[in-house]
């Protein structure tokens, strides 16, 4: 995820009612520390008191959540009864909500919270903003450490009986769950409780609220409550049926990565589904993904978000602003509800069925399933921001806080999430494993990965590692070299098996590419990996030798600390930034539908229009920008490494120039299966076959990185390499098995035509098989082309004096064969 747009949601207010929010001026009090038990719920008067904080504690009035207390409270030796249900006192382990015992044990950690009452609802009493239970949990019986838990049960028939007002119809697996939490009101201190607030539980499996994707409920609010799943006490939620699914386990060195949004991918009218922008219709569109070639999806944020959070009409647009792409967590352990065909039906369980359902199916099309996780920040932001979750129950443990209680903001975001606090490094290693254990999902993609390395908040090396550093003089962000919560994943029997990998920088200036603690186990996305290659091929000087680094898998960045070329996830375009088309469509960048007067979103692209900007363009320059475009593919596909492509690059979607379009719900971010089709036998062609072609040749996907035993370089006569600054030419040749022999790439990035020597092999001779400057299908000269034996006839009196032609910005592969053959 780009820096800009968060440093550009850093700036912004929240607009929209929500009827948990801390009001705006929460930054600016200055009183002492109070307890809300002592406040009106709903007040806005001024009130005359002589008492300052008094005075100044205005709760907003925009919701009064209508709450009938249990008249009884469990006791520390006996169970107790709520309506319709038995209480008893619980057990703090595990967290969150879990069946056992013919009930549900209910468990939250909160370090500081003087009272905790647990609230459930009906789904009709949840748009009611109205609890239908709650249970006031004990302070004495209730809580252990800083856990606080109860447990709950159905009553049995002779209990209902003999409680004419039980609620007997009501079933635990039929409601939804949250919390409300009492303590002091302090900022300044780190505290933000507030009894008004329902708080979702950060363990709670399923996220139930709205029921439509980007439709606001009937109240007109963009924040209505959430609540969370309960699992049914008789374990009915362990009822789906895997088929006997088991994790693929493709080496890392093998995956064709391709980044993917769940929406986008499918919501557009020519995919032709039942249920577009769905988990549902993405398993229908698997075939595509399989025909391509790839291995591996990584999907863009599936964690639930709230869509709504930047809602806000734009007449650029012409329509309302989307969180579209996710980066903005509400909570981990639940998917996307609203991208699940079955919405909220059975509270969620659907909805995480239909998310299994996908993965099942993809494992069974051969491809692994990585997830694009985002523990740097979540959707609470800074101190304007709602209080819907981890702030209400420990904004202190959750968030990096400045001594005077300001969030941190090495996101962009507002604030911070607290990862190496001993706390919530356990909370996202038990999300983790939830994902992998109960969900199959093959690995991770972690977004700003680098700020799971900074020391958290009050940081205390003996609480860490079990004794004082001498000397340590470690403050609240700083970037640690053994960081616990990476130290731990690394290591863990679960995790350390499944594919983890870091965008190895954030937005505070931390940048880690090659040097983020990786344990051997890490990969990353190789930001240098694109920056270079986006130079080289449009032909700057200086990038040369740079440029045969990124083709050897970037030995420069990951040999020297023991990693492997697959440790290096290589890229041209992603999510944010340019496409592929419009990297050779665009010099500058077209945001103002952002509606942020075009100052979102990277300056610095590295493009290049060939020769005249926008999409209306001479024939000739439209033809250079194919070129272009495949030569970028071309050089994904030799390179050592993992090579990952963006969604909808296989045809050549444009975004218009927008390289920023997080906010867009549209045509800019859906892919096209109608272009697709166009392309089919053009520019998809060529990036299928290409795919195809690197994963017929081992050498292209080596398990460590180039020797010269193996790979040779050349310039435009063998074995003689030019890497000067103004060299715009790098050629190789690589050797397969001897079953399958060897080929030569070479890359001429300059205005100016070449003829080349090929290598002399004896016996052998070079055949033409890819030339990025033919138009198609002569790009790439597969088997089953009709016409290819002329094609090839061709480049007769070149091959039989070992010469080949290359035009300007082109690039070409050749096949060693024996001559006989």
């Amino acid at each position: 995820m780009s820096v800009a747009p968060r440093i550009s949601l850093l700036h912004r207010t929240i607009t929209q009612s929500h009827p948990l929010a801390p009001p705006p001026f929460y930054h600016h009090l200055k009183c002492k520390c109070i307890s809300h038990h002592h406040l009106p719920l709903t007040s806005t008067s001024t009130s005359t008191s002589t008492s300052t904080s008094r005075h100044l504690r205005l709760v907003p009035a925009a919701l009064s959540i209508d709450i009938q207390k249990s008249d009884a409270s469990p006791s520390p030796s006996s169970s107790s009864s709520s309506g319709a249900f038995k209480v008893l006192d619980g057990m703090p382990h595990p967290l969150g909500a879990t069946a056992c015992d013919g009930g549900v044990n209910f468990a939250l950690y909160s370090s500081s919270a003087s009272a905790v009452s647990l609230c459930l609802f009906t789904l009709d009493d949840l748009k009611e903003n109205k609890a239908t239970e709650v249970i006031v949990l004990d302070l004495e019986s209730n809580k252990t450490g800083h856990v606080w838990h109860v447990h709950l049960s159905p009553k049995n028939n002779s209990e209902a009986d003999a409680d004419a007002d039980a609620k007997v119809k009501l079933k635990l697996e039929e409601m939804v769950y949250g919390y409300k939490l009492d303590g002091d009101f302090c900022p300044q201190e780190g505290r933000y409780f507030d009894s008004s607030n329902l708080l979702l539980d950060p363990y709670a499996k399923a996220v139930v609220s709205r029921d439509h994707y980007g439709v606001k409920p009937p109240a007109g609010n963009c924040w209505p409550l959430m609540a969370g799943m309960l699992p049914s006490p008789s374990h009915d939620d362990d009822d789906f049926d895997w088929e006997g699914d088991m994790p693929l386990g493709l080496p890392q060195r093998d995956l064709i990565i391709y980044e993917m949004h769940i929406r986008g991918y499918t919501k557009h009218d020519s995919s032709k589904v039942q249920h577009p922008g769905t988990y549902a219709s993405a398993t229908q569109k698997l075939h595509h993904l399989k025909e391509l070639g790839i291995n591996c999806i990584e999907l863009m944020p599936c964690h639930e978000f709230n869509e709504l959070e930047y809602f806000d009409y734009s007449p650029v647009m012409g329509q309302n602003k989307m969180n579209f792409w996710g980066y903005s967590t509400v909570n981990f352990f639940s998917p996307m509800m609203r991208y699940a065909s079955a919405g909220h039906s059975s509270c969620g369980r659907d909805a995480i069925k239909e998310f299994k359902t996908l993965v099942r199916e993809a494992h069974k099309n051969g491809i692994e399933v990585i997830m694009d996780v985002v523990f740097n920040h979540t959707a609470e932001g800074n101190e304007n921001g709602p209080v819907f979750s981890f702030r209400g129950i420990d904004n202190s443990t959750y968030y990096m806080l400045a001594p005077k209680g300001e969030f941190y903001n090495y996101s962009g975001c507002g604030n911070t999430f607290n990862c190496n606090h001993p706390v919530v490094r356990q909370f996202i290693l038990d999300c983790l494993r939830y994902w992998v254990t109960e969900m199959h999902i093959d690995g991770f993609r972690f977004d700003l990965a680098s700020i799971m390395t900074r020391g958290s908040s009050l940081w205390d090396p003996k609480n860490v590692y079990g004794y004082a550093l001498e000397g340590d003089m470690i403050t609240t962000g700083t970037p640690l070299a053994n960081p616990p919560l990476i130290d731990m994943i690394s290591n863990d029997p679960i995790l350390s098996g499944v594919k983890l990998i870091a965008e190895a920088w954030d937005a505070g200036g931390l940048y880690q590419v090659g040097q983020f603690p990786h344990w051997n186990v890490w990969s990353e996305w190789n930001g240098q990996y694109r920056d270079t290659v986006r130079q080289f091929i449009k032909g700057t000087n200086g990038f040369s030798g740079a440029f045969a680094e990124c083709l050897c898998g970037s030995p420069n960045l990951y040999q020297a600390g023991g990693r492997k070329p697959w440790h290096s996830v290589n890229f041209v375009c992603a999510h944010d930034g340019f496409t592929l088309a419009d990297l050779v469509t665009y010099n500058n960048k077209y945001n103002l539908a952002n509606g942020e007067d075009n100052r979102d979103g990277e300056n610095h692209n590295l493009s290049w229009n060939c020769g005249e900007e926008g999409e209306f363009a001479s024939m000739g320059v439209r033809r250079l920008r194919k070129r272009q475009m495949r030569n970028f593919i071309l050089c994904l596909m030799v390179s050592q490494g993992v090579p990952m492509i963006y969604m909808g690059d296989e045809y050549g979607h444009t975004k218009g120039g927008n390289n920023n379009t997080y906010c867009h719900d549209n045509n800019l971010n859906y892919f096209r299966w109608d272009r697709k089709e166009e392309q089919t036998s053009d520019f998809y062609r060529f990036y299928r076959l290409l795919i195809k072609f690197r994963r017929e040749w081992e050498c292209l996907g080596l398990d460590d990185f180039p020797t010269a035993e193996r790979l040779q370089w050349h310039g435009h006569q063998p074995a003689k390499p030019d890497w000067s600054d103004t060299s715009r030419f790098v050629a190789f040749s690589i050797q397969n098995d001897e079953a399958k022999g060897e080929i030569y790439v070479a890359f001429n990035t300059s205005h100016l035509p070449v003829t080349v020597t090929l290598p002399d092999r004896p016996g052998y001779q070079w055949d033409p098989l890819v030339d990025t400057s033919k138009p198609p299908p002569y790009d790439f000269l597969s088997e089953d082309l009709p016409d290819r034996a002329t094609a090839v006839r061709q480049y007769e009196n070149f091959l039989d004096s070992n010469l080949y032609p290359m035009l300007s910005y082109s690039s070409v592969i050749l096949v060693l064969h024996p001559e006989d053959a």
